[in-house]
């Protein structure tokens, strides 16, 4: 920790480099002369007399380190997005365009939404209808949608299962089956999905015959390798043009995005 700028600020002593940040932006950039003395008095003690000088002004100025750990918050989410933009233009062809994921809303929309999903994802299934809603509501906005299994098998049951639709039978009877299977609430089995697909009038046992295919199997192996990339761990995770958003978002909250980012 550097001691002239923790007690050379506005008096303000935070122990832990977690503080730092806050004490420099409070660095006078000149100082005078008995704030140079008292820096070279700080110079001599001992790590023992300054950590109890260190202590003592916490004790008496316990709102310092809320105000610190507020900023560093702050300054790290700063991070964190500056981070995710170089993540995903380093991986975009890959998110925007991998030829093998759904592709809906308007194809020529201003905004493109890309959500990595698991059908057995609560939080997914409640985020599905207000992103309906957005796309709906908005008119100009592309939605791209990733099969992301990652809560056990019968996530990748699922995954398999909407990916083989998609494959042998086409864009729409996989639009109509994904719907289907996020407010689907039997068993995620093959057995379960079959008797759902069949309820639609799909073809259920050309999906079947498709699921373990290497070409149902590239396209989670892709999309994987995608999200270890992106650092994606959890879902659901939206991308929205150059933004990760990692968990769910209400939909005000997503409207609230796509505004600023038009702005």
């Amino acid at each position: 920790m550097n001691r002239t700028a923790i007690l050379t600020g506005v008096g303000v002593i935070v122990a832990g480099a977690a503080f730092t940040a806050l004490v420099s932006d409070r660095t006078p950039p000149a100082y005078s002369a008995s704030a140079q003395t008292e820096t070279r008095e700080i110079g001599q003690m001992s790590d023992e007399e300054f950590g109890a000088r260190v202590r003592s002004y916490l004790l008496e100025n316990p709102e310092v380190i809320f105000e610190a750990a507020a900023i560093m918050e702050q300054r790290q989410q700063q991070m964190q997005t500056a981070n995710d933009g170089d993540l995903v233009a380093a991986n975009s062809a890959a998110i925007f365009e991998d030829g093998h994921s759904w592709v809906g809303g308007n194809p020529d929309g201003d905004i493109t939404i890309v959500e990595f999903m698991d059908y057995r994802c609560g939080y997914c299934r409640r985020a599905f209808p207000e992103v309906e809603e957005l796309i709906a509501s908005d008119g100009n906005i592309r939605v791209i949608t990733k099969e992301f299994p990652i809560l056990g098998e019968e996530s990748v049951i699922a995954a398999r299962f909407a990916i083989a639709a998609q494959q042998v039978l086409g864009d729409e009877p996989y639009k109509m089956l994904h719907d289907a299977m996020m407010s689907y609430k039997g068993d995620l089995s093959v057995a379960g999905l079959t008797k759902l697909a069949e309820t639609l009038d799909l073809a259920s046992e050309k999906i079947t015959a498709h699921m373990d295919s290497d070409e149902v199997s590239a396209v989670i192996a892709a999309n994987r390798a995608l999200g270890d990339q992106l650092q994606i761990s959890g879902t659901p995770t939206f991308i929205m043009q150059d933004q990760i958003i990692r968990g769910y978002v209400p939909l005000d909250g997503m409207r609230e995005i796509v505004k600023d980012l038009r702005g």
